[in-house]
């Protein structure tokens, strides 16, 4: 590990620290070295994110045993053409997609499976330069763009999936027999980095019959993939069709999420598959939760003066927080205050949302009406809202001249933001609105989801029905 922050808190972990780059050639010269001790059973490369999986073949040449999941079948659920091929074997659906070496062949593929489109340079990590394209402008600047951060490799495209809801699974398989350990609802919608988004275990508004079959495809890919210890899927689900996004033949980051809200050991399991034993011998059973949790991200934007709070593909956040109660609104409420996010329980709530999500914001603001909050909306949003019976007043955008939305929220007039937009220029001209909210501290939630459950948790506040309950104290309530 290159971090020497790890010696303070793993201390007790591991009999030596090495500070190296995590480069072929170092962490074979460390093995080498460790392998004068006695004999090397293997190494595990499942458990370091994607890195490891980076270095996998070069270990291999070098004579270095993988335990669990071999590199070539890494590589077929990294490799995007023979990944594409086994998909089609086992049919299963994939977002249609392309790749692009120039802005002409990008154009092509734009026309062939239309608007908006998921855009991302080749080997990358953390989504870094992704972006959800919805103009032919926005191409034509991504592909100029995206030249320097992809060099020679290719940019991939896929059709994105409008109003989807994401879900992480994460299951184990020893070759023979696949135990899922958790199914994972994304709160925000597809389209946000799975980092960034919270989720919920278990899911809230899956149906019995999409969750069976999420846990058919799991099964499915587990065996084809041939995994030997951890493994996590992304799918998107759109009506009653389930989307293939990705597949990780590796531990993600949701594994100590998982374990700690199913009090199943997982990672300590996978060890002990990767090293040869099977899962039979763990007497492993699904857990029925009788608790919420949610998982948050954490984000440094207060840190970072000038940095966009507005959420996308590519990767922001820089660390997690979970909540856990008995329901949703509750748990969820719990994670935004570990997150440093302090939800009003009155006053007035600013809303600027686009076209096709007024529709939605309807509801909540009916309910935040209900609870005793003021609304004041842009044009557009205040006239929606009135003509389906929800008191509330306009108030001017900020290129629409003074008074507009960010005096508001300068005067302390404003409690709590939602704010969705579409394409970069509809982007760009709510960046003042997402910045003022930082600097003065006031919520803000930038997709449906996430501002209806901001509203679910505000109502659980309000209760002040919040008690504390220690996670030991959860998970003893399962297995009784």
């Amino acid at each position: 590990n290159c971090n020497p922050e790890t010696v303070s808190t793993d201390y007790d972990t591991s009999d030596r620290l090495y500070f190296e780059p995590l480069t072929d050639e170092d962490v074979i010269s460390v093995i080498k070295r460790e392998s004068e001790n006695g004999t090397l059973c293997g190494v595990i490369v499942q458990l370091g994110g994607q890195t490891p999986l980076k270095i996998a073949a070069a270990l291999e040449e070098a004579g270095i045993p993988i335990l669990g999941t071999s590199p070539d079948a890494i590589d077929l659920a990294e490799d995007r053409e023979r990944f594409q091929q086994l998909l089609q074997k086992l049919d299963l659906l994939q977002p249609e997609n392309g790749i692009a070496h120039s802005a002409d062949e990008a154009r092509t593929i734009v026309e062939r499976i239309g608007l908006p489109v998921v855009i991302r340079p080749s080997y990358v990590l953390g989504g870094r330069a992704m972006e959800v394209v919805h103009h032919l402008d926005d191409l034509e600047r991504y592909m100029r763009d995206a030249v320097i951060v992809s060099g020679d490799n290719p940019v991939l495209i896929d059709r994105f999936l409008d109003h989807a809801v994401e879900v992480d699974v994460d299951a184990l398989c020893d070759g023979t027999d696949v135990y899922i350990a958790g199914i994972m609802e994304h709160i925000e919608e597809a389209g946000i980095h799975s980092g960034d988004s919270a989720c919920s275990l278990p899911p809230q508004n899956l149906s019995d019959d999409i969750l069976a079959e999420l846990r058919r495809q799991t099964t499915a890919l587990a065996h084809a993939l041939g995994v030997v210890g951890l493994m996590n899927i992304q799918f998107a689900i759109k009506g009653t069709d389930i989307y293939l996004l990705e597949v990780n033949p590796r531990g993600s980051r949701t594994v100590p999420f998982v374990a700690k809200t199913t009090g199943v050991p997982i990672a300590k399991i996978a060890s002990r598959v990767m090293a040869g034993e099977k899962l039979a011998s763990f007497n492993l059973k699904d857990v029925i939760l009788d608790h919420v949790a949610v998982k948050e991200a954490v984000f440094p934007f207060a840190r970072f003066p000038g940095v966009d709070i507005f959420l996308g593909p590519e990767m922001k956040s820089t660390g997690e927080v979970m909540g856990v109660d008995t329901d949703f609104g509750r748990a969820f409420a719990k994670s935004q205050l570990g997150a440093g996010t302090d939800l009003p329980l009155s006053g007035t709530v600013f809303i600027s949302v686009k076209d096709e999500d007024k529709a939605e914001f309807v509801e909540i603001c009916r309910d935040l009406v209900a609870d005793g909050f003021a609304i004041v909306a842009t044009g557009g949003t205040t006239d929606a809202l009135i003509k389906a019976g929800v008191p509330a007043t306009r108030i001017n955008k900020v290129m629409e001249g003074r008074p507009h939305a960010v005096d508001a929220m300068l005067s302390g007039d404003i409690q709590l933001v939602f704010n969705t937009a579409k394409g970069a220029g509809a982007i760009k001209d709510s960046f003042s609105l997402r910045q003022t909210a930082l600097t003065n501290k006031i919520p803000y939630y930038t997709t449906v989801s996430g501002s209806r459950a901001a509203g679910q948790a505000i109502r659980a506040l309000r209760q002040g029905n919040l008690g504390v309950k220690s996670l030991q104290e959860h998970l003893a309530a399962i297995s009784a």
